[in-house]
């Protein structure tokens, strides 16, 4: 903060031991020459922070909450340490995030916990999509990497970085794990199986259990994925650096050797393992010293299962399996060989020693060299070569040397076969590469291992310096933004301190080639050159050690070691040994290395002298030499390509899930150069908003004349500041002006909540009143009435007596004659009935006898006429035959229905003249044609040609959606026809007397419409294709981004990852009215086409399921839709899709059940959550959201404002407490590739086939009516 403005009530970070910072509030305002400043810490005690009054540096400001938790860093307005500390606990101890951008950096904590947001539904809603558009994942740096390199056709690197157990090599897997999902090779290689199957292999040999990571890589490796012009993978190569071989001979307590050798011990005892004489990991000196032996919920015989399959997978013979378990059980049996003192400085092997003997056996090796040379060393004089002995410790230095080096060269071994095995024909076009490599690392005792990796951080931070401060000049070059020099930290003279000529490592190489070279002489060189360099230093308590001024920390370094690790050295007699083996497979590792080094130019010159065995300078090259080289082609290869950056941290020392410790994250934060990014982003406009954005914010600041200018980006630039920029597109903000804009629009919406209070109190006071007082008026009136009441209650009960009596004794009268009238009536109507039945009984007797007369004239009459007419319809059939028999004869030259039928019916045009179905109407008159001559073949060719000729039909038309609607609707009237005509009773129930005539009468066709419901299903699937890919794009815009409720802005802007824009430049945005309409357009179509209501309901549920699918995984993948007034909008448009249906006539369809997911979203983001009965209620009413999904929601919600809360820790714990016993599905993502099962219900068509009429527009000159 600066001292010329009141900050008081101000919240600030100051400096604290535990948490590193602490948020106080400043409670006294600060003025110029004050020493101390006035806080109270969140725990309500006061604290005086102290101030330097001739520099006073005053605390870091604190962001608004509002800005808290944002997906990107550079989001923040303040940006300093404290700021991305909070905003990194705030995500991944709240609201469970993992990831998170910071400028062009993917900040990756590891959850020591299995999260679901890895699945194939995940990858698929990744891919495709811009940075932005999502939450911060893995996914989509690799999806950001691939795009690049098909758009821009520049190779790609992704350079995972962080220290031990912090997540590199997971995130590596999964990011190679995504391209070979999204890049399918196609081919019958599946070579991204192999590409996936190359890591196990490689954590088996290369990664063991340390003290921070149970899965620790103890080497570096940059893997190149091959792209072909399609931008598929052909295939893959692996470089790896700097392997840890001293694990090999030692492990520290609580740490174990690598992985393979506990899988071959847990293996032991199968048949392919017996010949190899292992036993149980504690039995052997390698594999027991640290006392760690297994690991929690680790299986090494189901790993070891795992390695040898993915051996398998990529086509490493069982025979090469066998020769490298050889040489490991070897290695492992070496570690057990006794080497006992002699006397003196001698030193011996028994011959007779059961792992020698094993040893040797195992890798065909002369047991008494072995021995011999163990134990001796040969020296070469000048004129003589002599051999002396050597003590125990130097003999087992020797045989630890030989282990190393074994291990050393099978690791190399395995690498080239995998290379190999992922090697395919093909011609590279572009490649990713994915490095995992060891982040910077200090200890309390620091060796040649740490100076290497530390060495390797100091030339990738600065690559990354230097790339970060191009892509910033860039941007302000692009938004015309004047570009001023920014200060930024240069590694460069800690790099020139260790690799420049007599550097730390010039001066090691040197002192390595004196044969009685030693740590301490060259540490006193070290001393003498370096000591006036500020990077260097010797520390004031030892002789021992020296101490490097690194980007990310000073390191002490202990120089014991130094010189025998770098020199890597093992005696020559022993590589005799090995390269004499008659072990091929040994053999070779070390022939190979005699050849590498033999020199190919020049002519050879013998020696007068002996020659001297191989222990000249050029085959001394030291192993720091050879990283610096391979660090050097590594840093050209990165330069080469467009570097994306992800950065894991480990949030704490004890693996505990989602528990963050500030002072290990930061000292991470630190080392791994994020801070240095947001160093060079806050020197100059760290905050930068589009325009649209900016406006939609922060229009509510603007005067009523600023707010007439019709283009919103010169109203943006109204106002004149250096406190901003305007450039082409975005808005540039120094820090806190986004912070100040916030707590103005705060003011702003506050001082307009309080006007808007005021007058609804005083409204709501005034309606009271005026109730009241009707209130009062009304129980005055009664009140009155009933004194008026009592007063003249006597009068009217005399009144009421007397009016009572004569009432009743007029009653009584009226009923007496009532009586009377209705007796009289029914005496007289009786008497009439009697007398008439009497009447009709004589007259029925003689019409009877008339009647019977009639009636057996007529029956005589119909008998004729029934043979009359016999006689005649014999006549007609005999005729008819004979006619039908000249017409076959004349017809059979024309051309026959055949599969032109199905080309030459376009839909086009087709449905204003012809009514639907008329396709498959004419195709069944066909048929029911060749069944009345009861011709077979005619009949089964016809039914090939036409389902053939559907076929081609649809195959030529797999993207023209009327087409697949026009023959989809066709096929199924046609499955129809046959089901109603087929002569089966239970589809004849509706037919007329009419229709029953045109049934089938020689043959059964249930096969056939087996065969034509098969093509139906495939022609829907395809018909939802269609419908799904032009439907897709324009979901998460119309459901999600476009503001449906006016007024109500519900997103934040992004940060540096600018959001893509849902349409191209200049086209039109997708608004749920666009969802609608094609929704329309899609009924309208299939509604033309005669498409059966059933179907017709189908395809509108599965469209309604995807529109929901799509919107709901978006919203568990973008923190910045979770929010109550993004709720309101989904549940707005929810209801237009209800609307929707119920105007096309669909509401009573199930359609609507597929968005109770996201209604119960939307629903979950808009109610409260913070008590225990919103709790509950979330329990029981997210009954279609699994226990996954609702907590994922709850921990992304994202307040707009200062006037919403964010969901604390405590509630979503209550929630989850709730939903122990909710039963469904663990997955986060709904699959959106899911399809409802398809039924064709039958449905008898009213259409009497006979008076069909082919509309000349057809073109069916072919068909004739009979």
């Amino acid at each position: 903060i600066n001292m010329t403005n009141n900050y008081e009530g101000k919240i600030v970070w100051v400096p604290d031991p535990k948490h590193v910072w602490k948020s106080a509030e400043i409670i006294r305002d600060f003025h110029l020459g004050n020493s101390v400043l006035d806080l109270r810490l969140e725990d309500g005690t006061e604290y005086q922070f102290k101030v330097d009054l001739e520099s006073p540096l005053l605390p870091h400001l604190r962001n608004p909450d509002i800005l808290v938790g944002e997906n990107d860093l550079t989001a923040l307005s303040y940006l300093h340490e404290p700021a991305v500390l909070h905003n990194l606990r705030v995500r991944f101890v709240e609201s469970k995030i993992i990831y998170t951008y910071c400028g062009i950096i993917l900040v990756a904590v590891n959850p020591y916990k299995q999260l679901h947001i890895y699945g194939d539904a995940v990858i698929q809603a990744y891919s495709g999509q811009n940075m932005g558009d999502m939450d911060p994942h893995i996914f989509a740096v690799a999806e950001e990497a691939y795009k690049q390199m098909a758009r821009n056709r520049k190779n790609q690197s992704i350079i995972v970085s962080g220290e031990s157990g912090a997540g590199k090599t997971v995130s590596a897997r999964y990011a190679m794990r995504y391209f070979a999902v999204v890049s399918k090779s196609g081919s019958k290689t599946r070579v991204e199986d192999k590409v996936l199957a190359s890591n196990p292999i490689t954590e088996a040999i290369g990664n063991a259990k340390t003290t921070r990571n149970y899965n620790s890589s103890r080497f570096g490796k940059y893997t190149e994925i091959s792209f072909d012009k399609q931008y598929r993978i052909i295939g893959a190569n692996m470089r790896t650096y700097l392997l840890e071989k001293s694990r090999v001979v030692f492990q520290a307590e609580n740490e174990r050797n690598y992985h393979i050798f506990y899988q071959m011990c847990a293996c032991a005892e199968l048949p392919e393992f017996q010949t190899l004489r292992l036993c149980d990991a504690d039995k052997f000196q390698y594999t027991s010293m640290s006392g760690e032996i297994g690991i929690e919920g680790v299986d090494d015989r189901r790993d070891m299962e795992e390695t040898r399959k993915t051996f398998s997978l990529l086509g490493l013979t069982d025979e090469f399996q066998s020769d490298v378990f050889r040489v490991l059980a070897a290695i492992l049996h070496l570690g057990n060989v006794q080497i006992k003192a002699a006397g003196g400085e001698h030193s011996s092997v028994p011959s007779s020693d059961p792992h020698l003997v094993v040893f040797c056996d195992l890798l065909h090796v002369s047991a008494p060299e072995l021995c011999r040379w163990l134990c001796n060393r040969r020296m070469v004089l000048v004129m003589e070569t002599v051999v002396m002995p050597v003590p125990p410790e130097r003999a087992t230095s020797a045989r630890d040397a030989l282990a190393k080096q074994v291990y050393a060269k099978l690791f190399d071994c395995v690498i080239q076969k995998i290379n190999a095995a992922l090697k395919v024909p093909g011609i590279q076009h572009a490649f990713v590469g994915v490095l995992d490599i060891y982040g910077f690392e200090t200890f309390d005792t620091n060796s040649f291992e740490q100076f290497c990796i530390n060495y390797a951080n100091e030339k990738l931070q600065q690559q990354f310096n230097l790339h970060v401060f191009k892509l910033e000049q860039e941007e302000y070059m692009k938004e015309d933004i004047p570009w001023t020099l920014i200060d930024f930290y240069d590694n460069q003279p800690v790099i020139d301190l260790i690799e420049a000529k007599m550097g730390i490592l010039d001066l090691l190489d040197e002192e390595c080639l004196f044969p009685q070279g030693t740590d301490q002489n060259w540490l006193q060189k070290l001393y003498n050159y370096l000591h006036d360099n500020p990077l260097f230093e010797k520390p004031r308590m030892s002789n021992e050690a020296f101490m490097i001024q690194h980007f990310a920390d000073k390191v002490e370094y202990q120089s014991k070691g130094f010189l025998e690790k770098n020199r890597d050295a093992l005696y020559e007699d022993l590589l005799e040994i090995m390269r004499a083996s008659k072990f091929e497979f040994l053999a070779n590792f070390f022939h190979e290395e005699a050849q590498s080094i033999k020199p190919t130019k020049g002519f050879q010159v013998k020696s007068a002298r002996p020659g001297v065995k191989p222990a000249n300078k050029e085959l001394r090259t030291t192993v720091g030499d050879k990283f610096r080289s391979s660090l050097y082609l590594l840093m050209e290869t990165l330069n080469a390509t467009t570097p994306h950056y992800v950065r894991c941290i480990k949030p704490n020392d004890e693996k505990l899930p989602f528990e963050y410790d500030s002072r290990r994250v930061v000292q991470q934060l630190r080392a791994c150069g994020v801070l240095e990014t947001i160093h060079i982003s806050a020197q100059s406009y760290p905050s930068r908003w589009t325009y649209i954005e900016f406006y939609n914010r922060y229009s509510i600041l603007m005067t009523p004349m600023e707010l007439t200018v019709k283009d919103k980006q010169q109203a943006c630039k109204t106002a004149d500041s250096n406190q901003y920029k305007f450039g082409r597109t975005k808005i540039f903000f120094r820090a806190g002006q986004v912070a100040y804009l916030e707590k103005l629009r705060l003011d702003r919406l506050r001082g307009a909540c309080v006007i808007l209070q005021k007058h609804v109190r005083g409204w709501s006071q005034r309606r009271w009143y005026l109730r009241t007082r009707e209130a009062v008026i009304v129980l005055q009136q009664y009140v009155r009435g009933q004194r008026q009441i009592r007063a003249a209650a006597i009068k009217h009960g005399w009144a009421a007596l007397v009016l009572q009596r004569h009432w009743r004794g007029y009653r009584m009268r009226q009923i007496y004659l009532l009586v009377r009238l209705s007796t009289v009536t029914i005496q007289a109507f009786t008497r009439g009935w009697i007398a008439r039945r009497r009447y009709k009984k004589m007259v029925e007797v003689q019409k009877a006898l008339v009647l019977q007369k009639y009636a057996r004239a007529w029956l005589a009459r119909r008998r004729f006429q029934t043979m009359r007419r016999l006689v005649i319809n014999v006549q007609l059939s005999f005729r008819v035959q004979n006619l039908r028999k000249k017409i076959e004869d004349q017809v059979r030259p024309r051309r026959v229905v055949n599969p032109c039928l199905c080309s030459d019916l376009k839909p086009r045009g087709v449905v204003v003249n012809m009514i639907p179905g008329l396709a498959a109407y004419i195709i069944y008159m066909c048929i029911r044609h060749s069944d009345y001559l009861n011709d077979g073949t005619k009949l089964k060719s016809l039914m090939n040609g036409v389902i053939t000729g559907v076929k081609a039909v649809i195959k030529d038309h797999q993207k023209d959606f009327e087409t697949l609607s026009f023959w989809l609707s066709n096929t199924n009237h046609l499955i129809n026809c046959l089901k109603q005509y087929s002569g089966e009773e239970e589809f004849m129930k509706q037919n007329t007397p009419r229709q029953n005539n045109n049934c089938l009468k020689n043959f059964d066709l249930s096969e056939h419409r087996q065969i034509l419901s098969d093509l139906a299903i495939h022609i829907y699937h395809r018909f939802l294709t269609v419908m799904e890919k032009t439907l897709t794009p324009m979901i998460v815009p119309g459901m999600l981004e476009h503001e449906s409720l006016q007024g109500v802005f519900s997103m934040k802007p992004p940060g540096f990852r600018q959001r893509s824009a849902s349409a191209p430049p200049g086209a039109e945005a997708h608004t749920i009215t666009s969802v609608l309409q094609m929704l329309s357009s899609f009924h309208g179509t299939m509604t033309q086409h005669g498409m059966e209501a059933g179907l017709l309901r189908q395809a509108v549920k599965q469209l309604f399921f995807l529109t929901g699918a799509v919107t709901l995984n978006n919203i568990l993948l973008r923190k910045d839709l979770c929010s109550c007034r993004k709720g309101m909008q989904i549940r707005c448009n929810i209801s237009y899709l209800e609307e929707w249906l119920k105007e096309q006539g669909l509401g009573a369809s199930s359609a609507m059940d597929t968005l109770k997911p996201l209604s119960q979203a939307a629903w979950l983001l808009q109610v409260n959550k913070s008590t225990d009965e919103d709790a509950k209620d979330i329990a029981d009413n997210c009954t279609e959201l699994n226990p996954v999904q609702i907590i994922k929601i709850l921990n992304s919600y994202t307040p707009i404002d200062a006037f919403e809360k964010r969901v604390t820790s405590s509630f979503v714990r209550k929630v989850q407490a709730q939903l122990q016993d909710h039963e469904g599905s663990n997955q986060l993502m709904l699959d959106t590739q899911y399809r409802f099962q398809v039924t064709f219900p039958f449905c008898p068509s009213p259409q009497a086939l006979e008076l069909l009429q082919v509309p000349s527009s057809l073109h069916l000159g072919f068909l004739t009516r009979l």
